[in-house]
């Protein structure tokens, strides 16, 4: 399956808007926004857990990225609320599920293989720090490296947001909305843009609260499997 699967292409996908899918397991259904592969691919899925479902134990061949959007995502690492960013490396391993319910906006098969860096960060309670000649930005990092760069940025009411993208980026909506290439995008709306690409964004006028990855587009391919 290929969705969205050309990389030099401008996307843009309002989340909230399309129709839940179901997966394999039982309670847990999805909203894919782009997808190289069957139920083994390199994707960016939008996944809701009904209460008291789970996914079977498994590894994480090519590893796992995910922030939890709504309720309290659940395994043997811990409870992981709303506002909660997660890397689960290659060769990881868990069993994933919700008590009470929950959605997540999840990467998969998008890690250096070679990546054994895990993360749990809850970013509710990072203080957002002004960006250097960046006016109304503030930003929270959360991951770097040499292939790529994530990071959650709180954009104020208004602000005039310009980003050149030598390497291609990401966006996710977490709070508010903002305007970019003739599209409003507003809480759950996806954006990504190409290598090479600009980002001319303005903020609604209740801001945007913003999650972004930089640098891996080059680094797009199906999983090795």
């Amino acid at each position: 399956m290929e969705l969205n699967a050309d990389f030099t292409a401008r996307v843009v996908v309002h989340s909230e808007t399309l129709e839940w899918q179901a997966s394999p397991m039982a309670g847990v259904d999805r909203r894919m926004l782009d997808r190289i592969g069957d139920e083994v691919a390199r994707a960016t899925t939008i996944v809701r857990y009904a209460p008291k479902s789970h996914f079977s134990p498994h590894t994480h061949t090519g590893g796992e990225e995910f922030i939890v959007l709504e309720g309290v995502f659940q395994d043997e690492h811990g409870d992981f609320p709303a506002g909660s960013y997660v890397r689960n490396p290659p060769t990881s391993s868990h069993t994933p599920g919700s008590d009470k319910g929950c959605v997540i906006f999840v990467k998969l098969w998008q890690f250096a293989p070679e990546d054994r860096t895990q993360i749990m960060i809850d970013m509710n309670k990072m203080e957002p720090v002004a960006a250097a000649g960046r006016t109304g930005v503030s930003v929270v990092p959360l991951f770097h490296d040499a292939r790529e760069t994530v990071r959650m940025e709180h954009w104020a009411p208004g602000a005039a947001v310009t980003m050149d993208l030598p390497q291609g980026g990401e966006y996710l909506v977490l709070e508010g909305g903002f305007s970019e290439g003739g599209d409003t995008l507003n809480k759950g709306s996806w954006l990504r843009l190409p290598v090479g690409g600009t980002l001319s964004a303005k903020a609604g006028q209740n801001g945007a609260k913003v999650w972004m990855k930089l640098g891996h587009i080059p680094h797009a391919k199906p999983p090795a499997v």
